[in-house]
């Protein structure tokens, strides 16, 4: 195989230029009044339970060398996005699913997308 590399060159794997590294990615936090995420700056979003009306999944066509599923949680007043890959987000999709109404079947079509679409998991009300 050496033969090969003498005539092709030594290939480089690359990852497109917007990619993100992961650790990049932050930390989402929750409790029983907030969900915050902070981010690489220092900065935060948060949104309160409180407030919540809203959580979407968008999903993006720039996978998989990016992350490219977001969930954002909508308020009134607050709100945050969150990328699916961020520290804590197994976490807070467990604490997500005992809401009432909250649609799995949206989440598991989320998952499942390489397109630019959005899904809604749930929503103050119920109306989907």
């Amino acid at each position: 195989m050496n033969f090969l590399r003498h005539i092709f060159g030594k290939q480089k794997r690359t990852t497109p230029a917007t990619a993100v590294p992961r650790e990049a990615f932050n930390t989402v936090t929750f409790d029983d009044e907030r969900v915050t995420r902070i981010l690489a700056d220092g900065k935060s979003e948060v949104v309160t339970w409180a407030d919540l009306k809203t959580i979407t999944i968008v999903t993006t066509d720039q996978g998989p060398f990016v992350d490219d599923v977001f969930w954002v949680l909508a308020g009134s007043v607050s709100g945050c996005v969150l990328p699916s890959e961020a520290q804590g987000m197994k976490e807070l999709l467990s604490r997500l699913q005992v809401l009432p109404g909250f649609d799995n079947k949206a989440v598991i079509s989320a998952m499942s997308s390489a397109q630019n679409a959005k899904f809604v998991c749930w929503s103050r009300g119920g109306e989907l």
